[in-house]
């Protein structure tokens, strides 16, 4: 059986419209480290093969390319609100307000967070490393669907995806000292945060508690997914992706 190129959260499968999930590292064109589905534009892969791999993975889950609101990411609390789609650069989180907009974000080891409002069919895509987990945008993005767009807590689902996993997220003294003690231990000279239950918190301190949590590391199942860590700079990134169809 061949693998899929795109994982289909389990959170919105009964939400009428929706399409979302992350790309796999599978299915696509791309030679060498980025091997194949590489659909990450600011990576020294072949721009036309690229832009293929977009176009293959797009065909899947039936938008176009031309329907993404993207941006070029900065590790940083920037959020932008969009009813049209094309590509920026600064904005680490998307929310569109608009059917037919599919907010997009590139990863490969950050993680990847997907919200959706099945009753203002708004949703947000979101990038969080370690640097957006401490400077909370998820729980920043998620309260600009509350406060502007009229969002219930209750109603809203989300997606933490495939991210660098705390077994592997090894890191110093300085990046450690900005995570409470709930997510960090301390393993020799070095500590290990989880990324994952850092921004879970986030969520459910603001009242949402529909999530699901992928299980899936990027460095553990390198086969399946890109790892900038364990690549070392040199790999494809993985489009975590959200929108409500034009009904």
């Amino acid at each position: 059986m061949t693998p899929s190129r795109f994982v289909r959260p389990t959170i919105f499968q009964s939400i009428p419209g929706l399409v979302a999930g992350v790309s796999t590292r599978h299915g696509g064109l791309s030679e060498g480290p980025y091997s194949s589905l590489n659909v990450g534009v600011h990576t020294d892969d072949a721009p036309e093969v690229i832009e293929q791999n977009l176009s293959l993975l797009c065909a899947d889950v039936g938008i176009a390319p031309a329907d993404l609101a993207r941006s070029y990411q900065v590790h940083g609390d920037k959020i932008w609100v969009t009813g049209r789609p094309g590509y920026q650069s600064g904005f680490d989180a998307m929310i569109s307000v608009q059917p037919g907009v599919f907010a997009g974000v590139g990863i490969a080891d950050c993680t990847p967070i997907l919200v959706a409002d099945p009753v203002t069919r708004v949703c947000a895509a979101i990038h969080a490393g370690w640097k957006g987990t401490v400077a909370r945008i998820v729980e920043k993005t998620a309260k600009r669907m509350i406060e502007n767009r009229g969002s219930n807590p209750a109603d809203l689902l989300v997606y933490i995806g495939p991210c660098i996993s705390f077994a592997h997220f090894e890191v110093g003294d300085e990046v450690a000292a900005q995570f409470s003690e709930e997510f960090k231990t301390r393993k020799g000279a070095k500590w290990h945060v989880d990324l994952k239950a850092a921004n879970e918190a986030q969520l459910r301190a603001i009242g949402i508690q529909q999530i699901e949590i992928d299980p899936s590391c990027t460095v553990a199942n390198n086969a399946d997914f890109f790892s900038h860590r364990t690549e070392k700079g040199v790999t494809g990134r993985m489009l975590a992706l959200i929108g409500f169809q034009v009904s």
